[in-house]
Parts: C-alpha cells; sequence; structure tokens
C-alpha cells in the first residue's frame, strides 16, 4: 500500500490548501521520502516518538509538506482512506474527511494476516480446490488453479511486543505448504506486490514525483530515500530498486548495453514497462534502517542478515549484498535529518 505524503484526504496524508511551501532554504525540494509505517512511525497502535519530530521538520507553520512523502507500507488490511486517518492520529496531523465512496470491487486478493488463521486457510483451499464453487464436489484436483495475487511478503513486523510478530508472508508459507500437502503441487502467484518489489517502488516513485508537481515544486525528483525498519523488505526493495535505476541510466547511454548479474538475477519480477523507463529523472533510492523495529543492532531480537536464513518469499530471489543498508541511525527523526545534510537543505 503506498499513500502519497497528504492528510487531506484518502490518498494524500498531509496537504493543506495554499500555496506551495518550499521550506527554510528557499528553493524547492529536489528529493522525497518513503517511509515504512510499523516499526518507523508507529509500534501497533502507538506513535515512534521521534515520528512527530521527523513531521515537524517535514512540514511548515501551516501545516504542509516541505517535500513529497509518500508512505509505503505492506500492510493493507484496511482502506488507504483509514489508514491516512490512523497516521493523521498517530503524526499529531489534521485527520482527512471520510471518503465519498467506495471502488468496485473487482477481483480478490489477499493483502495481510487475517485474525483467524485457521478459518481463512480453510476458505482459500475450499475455493481453490473446487474451482471458485465451494458448494460443488470436483473429482479431480483443478490446476493450475485461480489467479492469486499476494500483495505482501513480509514474514515479520514490529508491534508493541518486544519480539517481531508473524506476518502476511508466515500466512503465505502456511497456505503454500497446506496446498503441496493436499494435492501434491505447486500454489503459483499471478503476482507477488508489496515491499520489495520493484513495481511498488516505481509506483512509490510515480506518486512521488506527481505530489510535487501538484504542490508547484519545479525541480526534478534526483533522490528517494526509503526509511524503514526491516532489512528483508525495507532495505532489500529499496538497493533492488536502486539498481534498476542504475541500470535503466545506463541503457539511456547506451542502448542494449548488458546489465550485472546483480540487475540481472531479478528481471523476471519486473515488467518490461519499468526495465525501460527512461524518461525518470529520479537517480537514486538510498535505503536507511532505523532500529525502533524488527532490526536491533544490539541483537536482542532476530536478525534478519540473509546469512544462514532467507527471511523472503519462495518465489523472490535473494541477493546478500542487498540487505545492506546504504545509513543505519537510531529512528526516523535523524534519518529525516540525515537525508537534509545530504541535500544540503534544511
Amino acid at each position: 500500500m503506498a499513500l502519497r505524503g497528504s492528510l487531506r484526504a484518502g490518498r494524500a496524508l498531509l496537504r493543506a490548501p495554499g500555496p506551495p511551501a518550499r521550506g527554510l532554504c528557499g528553493r524547492p525540494p529536489a528529493f522525497g521520502f518513503l517511509f515504512d509505517v510499523d516499526g518507523v512511525l508507529v509500534r501497533g497502535s502507538q506513535p515512534v516518538p521521534a515520528a512527530r519530530r521527523a513531521f515537524q521538520r517535514l512540514t511548515d507553520g501551516g501545516g504542509r509538506l516541505r517535500v513529497p512523502v509518500v508512505f509505503l507500507t505492506n500492510a493493507g488490511n484496511c482502506m488507504r482512506s483509514d489508514k491516512a486517518r490512523e497516521l493523521s492520529r498517530a503524526l499529531g496531523l489534521q485527520p482527512p474527511p471520510p471518503p465519498a465512496g467506495f471502488p468496485t470491487i473487482e477481483g480478490v486478493i489477499l493483502f495481510g494476516e487475517p485474525v483467524r488463521w485457521e478459518t481463512s486457510l480453510q476458505l482459500i483451499a475450499d475455493v481453490l480446490l473446487s474451482n471458485g464453487n465451494p458448494g460443488a464436489q470436483l473429482q479431480d484436483v483443478p490446476y493450475p488453479h485461480l489467479p492469486i495475487l499476494a500483495c505482501n511478503m513480509d514474514l515479520l513486523w514490529m508491534a508493541e511486543a518486544k519480539m517481531p510478530r508473524f506476518g502476511h508472508g508466515t500466512f503465505l508459507l502456511c497456505l503454500e505448504s497446506i496446498y503441496k500437502k493436499v494435492t501434491g503441487k505447486e500454489l503459483r502467484y499471478e503476482a507477488l506486490i508489496g515491499k520489495p518489489s520493484p513495481i511498488t517502488y516505481r509506483y512509490a516513485q510515480h506518486l512521488i514525483q506527481q505530489q510535487a508537481e501538484k504542490q508547484g515544486w519545479k525541480a526534478p525528483i534526483r533522490h528517494l530515500y526509503a526509511v524503514g525498519d526491516n532489512p528483508m523488505s525495507d532495505v532489500y526493495g529499496a538497493n533492488l530498486y536502486n539498481s534498476y535505476l542504475k541500470s535503466a541510466q545506463q541503457n539511456q547511454v547506451q542502448a542494449g548495453q548488458k546489465r550485472s548479474p546483480q540487475a540481472a538475477s531479478a528481471q523476471a519480477e519486473v515488467s518490461l514497462e519499468l526495465r525501460n523507463d527512461c524518461t525518470s529523472s529520479v537517480e537514486s533510492c538510498e535505503s536507511i534502517l532505523v532500529c525502533t523495529g524488527v532490526f536491533r543492532p544490539d541483537g536482542a531480537a532476530p536478525r534478519e542478515t540473509g546469512e544462514t536464513v532467507f527471511h523472503g518469499h519462495r518465489d523472490f530471489c535473494f541477493e546478500p549484498s542487498l540487505l545492506q543498508a546504504s545509513h543505519i541511525v537510531q529512528d526516523v527523526d535523524e534519518a529525516v535529518q540525515l537525508a537534509f545534510k545530504k541535500e544540503n537543505w534544511s
């Protein structure tokens, strides 16, 4: 789930009417932020103390954003407008008005882990084994089964508890194991979306650029700073997307140039449109890892190092070097200050 940083509507969480805010330095920003939510801005229902300080830096006296912001979370278990109101309250910002209406339902998607796992696992298995008609009894198991779209691969996430909680990636692991045990066949996905998928970052980049245009900020967005607490989803995803940005820049210089083995190993996960995008102004996506969530530098909680165990999804390629964050800071407020310093923007 990607939410634009404006708290005035369901799509956006901080935008206020009036002239565009340009910040104290008198020039428009050439960068934007992609903020993870759980473990970076909140822990369960409780805001991380540094989050409000960070957004005091990110907004002007009138409550308008000084730089473009997107909230990039894999927690898709609620409407985007509800998540906007939830973040508004947590960050001490003006909540958005109620949504005008609801979109038409066009399909079934796995967004997040349910409350009663056994019930959901049984229902999904019923649908797959009956080819979408649980009231029927089929003699043979239909295969290939109905399309499945999963939007969250996180094995773990951080709430109020001291230890990480099982995430939707764990639920997918259970579903895959049950389906194979019952049918003897592999569960297949139509697509895997959400961090660390580059498609998710491409969409977040689109929202960042769209937000900057609507605010009247003329400077092209050059740099993205992805702030997260989970090395496998947040850091891995940002670094992987950064490799695609570099690859696109190389393609601009020399058409048809072969990519590095690291970039080529994950090509199948991204569409041709993303690979061949040569019109974007964005040059880099730097990963910033905070210590208020899943990642703990002191080893107080399990760490996703990739040295002995891979916490990513079964169908996702693994490159250990992509788990190394560009920067490690204490919290989200330090992450904002770091980006401001790198951009010479106060």
